[in-house]
């Protein structure tokens, strides 16, 4: 499709929203958006814990845990891949509010439809449609979050947000506790995919009140629109801080477009940034066969290794609230000290003691408890690590390519490293040997480290930069 321009423009739209001191309205635009990733971990972590329990007779589905924490887990990170392509593409042609409405609803759908499986091909069929969702979200989210928040806060929000999927973690794992304990075989679990549905038409409720971004209305030909929403929120935040805000002398001015071809997203992406585009993969490649591997699979390490299994939640909230703490504590660090050395730190520091780990686990002298204790440690660094993934090919691209570049890097580096973790996680840890679970540690960590050194030498400085310096719109006028 070819590029369809409406006019130059010029406008301060950006600059005034960079230097917007922090305000009620900020926090509105992260409950509405952010707490996705709350649902994201509390999907998949319901899942894995519950997996030893659907397997049981009784649960009312045929399917085996391997089936649970590999096939199924390996349909929602595929559902999940091709949902951010496609809602990627449609979030930076058609805007992202109507995209982060849609891919709620589609997530609402098909989390409820799995509540009601009957059968090992209905729950495979909606675990891959509640990925679609999910998937879609992430473009979406991303994007508008980067585009929303000053550039001197967009370092350390985008962490803690993306680490805010470790909350949901650890609720579901807490969660599915009680519902395996207290609650009929074949409906605790049931219960517990509902308590998503809840959570998420919450937080739709919010969404609908957060604005379409400023910066995607004026690129398509829609700058009175965005004019008119900063001029609202400047006056709402001048209420609220009880000061004048300055106008800023910035501007640029801009082609409008009404759409802008694949073509020359993916010639952006490949020709104009290389480096980049290398940079971004590896980020996610990394994270993505880690992250989803151990989350899947975790359950099943402790059931197979240590015999427990209605309790998994307990230990799994443990390393959870290590994920969440890292972003927490770590996230103002990429702002002050920057995105290189903190990126490529967290990632290579992860990996080495993930190495540890697989040594002890060998070795055969690890508890359930102090093997949890391991990967907390662990997860605390690879979890800002990961985070910084999505900040990253959020930033690094230009607008118009925005959320069809966190959808491709989503896409590409979570199907090569999210299928293949889980899949290769549940074989080796079926297999009951210690060393077979080893060898997956070790390919987990071998491409974080792997991916800390790509970053070390092709990351990108964007510490406190505005998104139009680190990468200009391809509608810019130059001069």
């Amino acid at each position: 499709m070819s590029d369809v321009r409406t006019g130059p423009v010029t406008t301060k739209v950006p600059a005034r929203l960079d230097r917007l001191p922090w305000s009620r309205w900020h926090w509105m635009v992260i409950i509405g958006l952010g707490t996705v990733w709350i649902l994201d971990g509390l999907e998949v972590t319901i899942v894995g814990n519950l997996s030893a329990q659907l397997a049981k007779e009784g649960s009312g589905l045929a399917i085996t845990q391997a089936q649970v924490a590999g096939t199924a887990a390996a349909l929602y990170v595929a559902g999940a891949c091709l949902g951010a392509l496609f809602f990627g593409w449609l979030t930076d042609r058609f805007g992202r509010k109507k995209m982060f409405i849609i891919t709620m609803v589609v997530y609402l759908v098909a989390t409820a439809a799995t509540a009601f499986s009957f059968s090992a091909w209905w729950f495979f069929l909606f675990r891959f449609l509640t990925g679609f969702g999910i998937g879609g979200e992430y473009a979406a989210i991303n994007s508008a979050i980067d585009e929303l928040i000053p550039s001197r806060h967009r370092g350390r929000i985008d962490i803690i947000i993306n680490g805010s999927y470790w909350l949901g973690a650890a609720g579901g794992a807490l969660l599915t506790v009680p519902l395996l304990n207290n609650l009929p075989l074949n409906i605790g679990w049931r219960v517990a995919f509902g308590m998503g549905v809840v959570l998420g038409f919450a937080i739709l409720l919010v969404r609908r009140h957060v604005p379409e971004s400023p910066r995607w209305l004026f690129i398509h030909g829609r700058d009175e629109e965005a004019e008119g929403l900063v001029d609202g929120v400047e006056k709402q935040i001048e209420r609220e801080k009880g000061v004048e805000l300055d106008e800023p002398s910035r501007s640029m001015t801009i082609h409008q477009r009404k759409s802008i071809g694949f073509g020359r997203i993916a010639h952006t992406m490949v020709a104009r940034y290389p480096k980049r585009t290398v940079l971004g993969l590896s980020l996610f490649i990394g994270q993505a066969f880690l992250y989803n591997a151990i989350t899947f699979g975790y359950a099943q390490i402790l059931s197979t290794f240590f015999g427990i299994e209605t309790e998994t939640g307990y230990y799994f909230a443990v390393i959870a609230v290590g994920n969440f703490l890292g972003p927490l504590l770590l996230g103002r660090f990429f702002d002050t000290i920057g995105r290189i050395p903190m990126i490529s730190g967290t990632y290579i520091l992860s990996g080495v003691l993930l190495f540890g780990t697989a040594w002890l686990f060998n070795q055969e002298v690890l508890t359930a408890t102090t093997l949890t204790a391991c990967w907390c440690v662990v997860l605390f660094f690879a979890s800002a690590g990961a985070s910084s993934a999505y900040l990253t090919v959020s930033e690094i691209f230009p607008m118009e390519t925005r959320a069809m570049a966190i959808a491709f890097f989503y896409a590409i580096g979570t199907f090569v490293g999210g299928v293949s973790g889980p899949l290769i996680f549940a074989s080796l840890v079926e297999s009951g040997r210690p060393g077979d679970t080893a060898l997956a540690f070790c390919i987990g960590a071998t491409l974080m480290v792997a991916a800390g050194l790509v970053e070390l030498f092709l990351g990108v400085k964007a510490e406190g930069k505005g998104l139009e310096d680190i990468a200009e719109p391809l509608s810019a006028v130059s001069g």
